[in-house]
């Protein structure tokens, strides 16, 4: 028995990448779902073959200003409403059917929020088959005659491939056909009657096939079907075990057998040696035909988990991926059979994937199961946008984060076809009602940041070194016989054939006429003898030119078979190079058509672009306008303010001026009244004193006294109190020294000040002035003048209590500091006040002053001492000025 030799997949590991590697965007389609009603509120306009707008339904603001914002949107093509499904697959899904035959991977997957066509796209129903049917009749129109026979190619454990040669292939299937109960599901025959889902799904005219297939190959397709539920992953061809479970009947002790079918095990992902990820353990079917496809597809399809919600009938709760494997090896020299050469084996494969969509459960009202369903479909697809996200930063930003694969089954499964190559391929689908305007929105959003990522582009095979052309060679050899057979109607032993053999037969000495009676008969044996042995030399003759003749003849064979060899391998290396140059040529005929159709799309957004600008422009215009007749508005209502303002202070002006006649008149009318009644007090207080006077006349005359004691009083109570000392703050504990002697004054004394008056301080007219002599005055203190002075005295001004401006000397010694600098510590407070006699609380004596005297004004300074609290300095300048206002 020969050993089966393992294939491999045509794709390069992810980490051998070179920077040389040619990529391609990946291709976003949108396909629009008619509305479900004629009466329904439509979101969507189709603008061209190419780009869409949606327009915001009504009750939706989309801007601060409350007006309708629209949204374009640019994929590579655009299906409306009115698209068929054969159209539909001629643009997405046939290029991907065609890089599988030439051993090119490719990933197709469908994209949209729940309810929005997904699965219809991808299926189809009777008589308008998806993606995924048509896909499989091209498959099988085009490698249909040059298929291998079943189990010629068998997959292993670990996603490779195995060839069997004829014999072994045929036990294998001996064993299949009779052994009904293994594991693996038996493959249904071509030959049955297809399903009625799938007997009309596509109809003859719509077949199509592929062309340049390589005919010097045998081909073999396996299929397997998944789904990913809730981010597990589930085999929907494997058959669920039976679980026998004995049951004893009622009354009697035979047992009852209940089969019961055990839950179906989630698989796990690997990673091959060539870095490819595949679902392990996964039954894979191979399949012979359309009809036996659609049977495989349709028995996993009624276990994929779907269920009833408020937006979908019928509504997937699981991302289904339905995988085709190719596998295909050349011919031999011979045409006959395949190569036995496992480094020839090359598997291509293509998913189609179904995603589940994503909903929102305030809308769906899913509880239960439903809603973890719902979560973790969402999660998966957030996943994915994600990922997306991830590898377009990578490649714009030249950054080298770590994309999160793993993070969902989903990504993890299909890492390949970013990281390493293949085409991919995503068909967004929307429904145009405005119910769904929002979660479009999202969908178009992650639409245009998948067609910003790259992806590799596949290479192609390399070409096996045999002559091309072995099977049809091989087929036109063999129709040769078979039609030289059919043209000899006596078979081998015909008439021509007699003839030579006749002629030959004729050529040889013919034996002598003789009867050979006696065994030791001496004449008649020795010319028998005779004959024969000429006869023998003559056909050692023949045969030998016979020989020389065949093998001039099969030199001359090889010589032209040699020559026309080599006429086909530079035929073929001519045909290679043509390829090539047809390869180049198209390639620079897409890229030309990409920069033209890239070019449109630039120029349509340019003149987007200047409409909108000049849309702003136009605002702009309108709200300066409306600013400059704002601010005209404004300017009349400042003038008109101004002229009110004026208005009212000639009224205020007015009016204060009679008031202060008014209270002029009242207040000389009650001076008056007043002087009055002093004039009257003092004549009574004289008529006292003559009483007084005259009562101590007889007493003696070192007592008699001058009638002046009164105003002695009255002078001790007219002059100045001295102030009460005032209990002195606590010492702080700051290291500072304090001159504990104080006296009145230190304006008197002979040391340089620095007089610090502010600009602020207003000059009062009076007679009393503080002037200190030897001062340098300042308006802001500076260390250059405190350090040429040894006192420092501060002029303060505020208002009292009585409405009066009160100025305050506020004075300090000026010292050194330990960090360089100077400081000043506050010792004295002089308080110099302006009291106005009519408002004085204290008494006069009425003997001494005049009424004359009462209208004039009485200046009266008080000359009062406060301790103050010491201020810390520190070192650079060091002043910091803190002073004790003491209130009345």
């Amino acid at each position: 028995m020969q050993r089966p030799a393992k294939g491999k997949t045509p794709r390069r590991p992810a980490l051998k990448k070179t920077s040389h590697t040619q990529k391609d965007p990946v291709g976003v389609y949108c396909r629009i779902r008619p509305l479900g009603a004629t009466d329904e509120e439509c979101c969507i306009e189709m603008i061209s073959s190419t780009t869409i707008q949606l327009h915001a339904p009504d009750g939706i603001k989309a801007n601060r200003n409350g007006e309708y914002k629209e949204t374009q949107y640019s994929f590579k093509k655009v299906f409306g409403i009115q698209t068929s499904q054969i159209e539909l697959f001629e643009d997405v899904a046939k290029p991907l059917v065609d890089d599988l035959i030439h051993c090119k991977n490719g990933l197709l997957f469908t994209y949209g929020v729940t309810g929005s066509g997904k699965t219809f796209t991808m299926t189809g129903s009777p008589g308008e088959g998806g993606l995924l049917p048509r896909s499989l009749d091209m498959l099988f129109n085009s490698i249909a005659p040059l298929q291998a026979k079943r189990f010629v190619f068998r997959t292993d454990d670990k996603n490779g491939m195995e060839i069997q040669g004829q014999v072994d292939a045929l036990l294998e299937r001996q064993k299949r056909d009779s052994n009904q109960q293994s594991a693996v599901p038996k493959t249904p025959s071509s030959k049955q009657k297809p399903d009625p889902e799938f007997a009309d799904m596509i109809s003859p005219g719509e077949a199509c096939k592929c062309e340049g297939v390589d005919e010097d190959s045998c081909y073999s397709v396996f299929v397997s079907y998944i789904e990913i539920y809730n981010n597990y992953i589930y085999d929907l061809l494997e058959e669920a075990p039976i679980d026998p479970i004995r049951h004893k009947r009622p009354g009697g002790d035979t047992p009852l057998r209940i089969p019961e079918l055990i839950l179906p095990q989630s698989k796990i992902l690997r990673e091959d040696q060539n870095h490819n990820m595949y679902v392990s353990g996964c039954t894979e079917v191979e399949v012979k035909s359309t009809e036996e496809a659609f049977q495989v597809f349709w028995r996993g399809q009624k276990k994929r988990r779907i269920a009833d919600t408020q937006l979908n009938r019928e509504s997937s709760r699981s991302h289904s991926v339905f995988i085709v494997k190719l596998a295909q090896a050349p011919l031999d020299a011979d045409g006959d059979h395949i190569l036995q050469d496992k480094n020839q084996v090359t598997v291509s494969q293509l998913c189609l994937v179904d995603l589940a969509g994503s909903e929102r459960t305030s809308r769906t009202k899913a509880e239960g199961s439903r809603l973890r369903e719902a979560g973790n479909i969402n999660q998966s697809l957030m996943t994915l946008r994600t990922c997306i996200e991830v590898l377009r930063e990578n490649q714009m930003c030249g950054t080298n984060r770590m994309v999160p694969y793993r993070d969902s089954k989903v990504t993890h499964l299909f890492k390949n076809y970013f990281d390493g190559e293949g085409k991919v391929r995503m068909v967004v689908c929307v429904n145009p009602k405005a119910d769904d305007y929002e979660e479009t929105m999202l969908v178009m959003r992650f639409a245009e940041l998948t067609q910003e990522v790259e992806v590799a582009r596949p290479v192609d095979r390399p070409i096996c070194s045999l002559a091309a052309g072995r099977r049809h060679r091989n087929q036109a050899l063999r129709d040769e016989l078979s039609r030289r057979q059919e043209e000899r109607p006596g078979g081998p032993n015909n008439t021509e054939d007699g003839l030579v053999l006749n002629q030959l037969l004729d050529s040889l000495p013919a034996l002598p006429a003789c009867e050979l009676v006696d065994p030791t008969d001496e004449q008649i044996l020795p010319r028998l003898i005779e004959v024969l042995e000429r006869r023998h030399r003559i056909r050692q003759m023949i045969t030998e030119q016979y020989t020389r003749t065949a093998n001039t003849l099969k030199s001359m064979l090889q010589e032209f078979d040699g020559h026309l060899m080599a006429k086909e391998n530079f035929i073929h290396e001519q045909r290679g190079k043509l390829g090539e140059k047809d390869k180049i040529m198209f390639n620079q005929k897409n890229e030309m058509d990409r920069l033209e159709k890239k070019s449109k799309m630039l120029e349509y957004k340019i003149d987007i672009l200047q409409k909108t600008t000049n849309i702003y422009e136009g605002d702009k215009r309108s709200l300066q306008q409306e600013l400059e007749s704002r601010e005209q508005r404004l300017q009349r209502e400042l003038s008109e303010r101004k002229r009110m303002e004026a208005r009212m202070q000639g009224m205020v002006s007015d009016t204060k001026h009679q008031w202060e006649k008014e209270c002029e008149r009242r207040v000389n009318a009650k001076q008056l009244e007043m002087q009055n009644k002093l004039w009257v007090k003092d004549e009574k207080l004289k008529q006292l004193k003559a009483i007084v006077s005259e009562s101590n006349s007889s007493a003696t005359s070192e007592q008699q006294r001058p009638p002046d004691k009164p105003q002695r009083a009255s002078r001790e109570t007219d002059q100045p109190r001295a102030p009460e000392k005032r209990s002195r703050s606590p010492l702080p504990t700051t290291g500072t020294p304090i001159r504990l002697h104080h006296r009145r004054s230190h304006s008197a004394g002979g040391e340089r000040w620095v007089d610090h008056k502010p600009l602020s301080n207003l000059d009062l007219d009076t007679v009393m002035q503080p002037i200190i002599p030897n001062a340098i005055k300042v308006s802001a203190a500076s260390e250059k003048a405190l350090s040429k002075c040894h006192k420092y005295v501060l002029t303060h001004q505020e208002l009292a209590s009585d409405g009066e401006i009160q100025t305050k000397l506020i004075k300090g010694d000026v010292f050194r500091t330990r960090g360089g600098g100077q400081a000043v510590q506050f010792t004295d407070i002089e308080t110099l006040r302006q009291e106005c006699p009519t408002a004085s609380s204290r008494k006069r004596r009425s003997s001494e002053d005049g009424p004359g005297q009462h209208d004039e004004n009485k200046m009266d300074w008080n000359d009062r001492e406060n301790r103050a609290p010491v201020a810390s300095t520190s070192s650079g300048l060091g002043l910091q000025i803190g002073y004790q206002k003491r209130r009345k």
